[in-house]
């Protein structure tokens, strides 16, 4: 009798801790982990919400870079942190794919994190170089067609949204054959685009609009399922032909699993209003990303179905990585 009131004592008093550890949150510094080097937009991203959030809340955010092993090492970290709001993640599509084209998972994006808002999106873009004839999809699938073997698309890496997007466009609907090579990163899948040795390129908005502009590349789809506000003349994936399918490279903010909703909640409602400040959006515009500021329903939703969208694209394409 004794041992179970002492039970029920320590379940009351965790109950009554609990909100008033959420109310006084944060009380100290709050790491963001970033799972890439210091520079990209990912890193630029936590940095604004970094300051922003700092100023807001009167404790220290700080972005600490923890990169490696495709964005693996820092995720794992976050994992593995204290449940309490004081580590953060902000993660791209490689949080959402890399336990999907692992042999063995490095984590569960679902089971080991706490969605609190998708921050940014960007489109992704499928360009060719300029002596390329193809000026749209169709003519791009039939030059493929008339020269199986021939040709090859560049990506920023195995696994990533620009791989998994041509092997669905390419080997899964039009079933043409066409070489895909791998890039570490954007900057060398670019530069082989443009000097011919790669006849095309998937990469995001950001690393193709500006050789789009200067005449270095030439964009002829987005494949995301909406045009892409910095070049508005080039259609959609559903515009030319192949409708149901989109890819986008998204910028989220998740938290250990486990962190009490009162701090999520917190965080998320600080998030939406920096992202609709204007010198947060004009930052957010300059590399290509539009602002979202999502619910933690309606990300972890989104993070479902993107996750069901490309393990079917992975079984298909017969995708794995050791």
């Amino acid at each position: 009798m004794l041992a179970a009131l002492r039970v029920a004592a320590c379940l009351v008093t965790i109950l009554i801790a609990g909100p008033s550890h959420a109310e006084s949150y944060p009380s100290g510094n709050v790491r963001i982990v970033v799972p890439y080097p210091p520079g990209g937009p990912t890193d630029v991203m936590a940095r604004l919400l970094a300051q922003k959030l700092s100023e807001a809340l009167g404790q220290q955010f700080f972005v600490e870079n923890r990169p490696g092993a495709s964005g693996t090492t820092g995720t794992i970290a976050v994992a593995n942190a204290a449940p309490d709001g004081y580590t953060l993640l902000v993660g791209t599509p490689d949080f959402l794919l890399q336990p999907i084209v692992k042999t063995k998972p490095p984590y569960d994006a679902i089971k080991q994190f706490t969605p609190i808002t998708q921050a940014a999106v960007s489109t992704e873009m499928i360009a060719v170089n300029p002596s390329v004839p193809a000026k749209n999809l169709q003519e791009l699938i039939a030059l493929l067609k008339a020269d199986p073997g021939k040709h090859q698309y560049g990506t920023p890496g195995v696994g990533t949204p620009p791989h998994l997007e041509g092997e669905f466009i390419y080997k899964i609907t039009y079933k043409v054959d066409v070489i895909h090579v791998p890039f570490q990163g954007a900057a060398p899948a670019i530069t082989s685009t443009i000097a011919g040795h790669t006849s095309i390129v998937h990469m995001t908005a950001p690393s193709v609009v500006p050789q789009h502009k200067d005449g270095k590349l030439r964009a002829i789809v987005v494949a995301s399922d909406r045009r892409s506000p910095a070049l508005p003349e080039v259609p959609t994936l559903a515009e030319s032909g192949l409708p149901g399918f989109s890819s986008d490279f998204m910028m989220v903010v998740v938290a250990p699993a486990g962190t009490p909703k009162a701090i999520v909640d917190l965080l998320n409602s600080q998030i939406a209003k920096i992202l609709k400040l204007p010198d947060v959006k004009e930052r957010l515009a300059t590399l290509g990303f539009e602002p979202v500021g999502s619910s933690p329903e309606e990300l972890a939703a989104k993070i479902k179905s993107e996750g069901e969208k490309w393990s079917k694209v992975v079984r298909e394409a017969n995708i794995r990585i050791d």
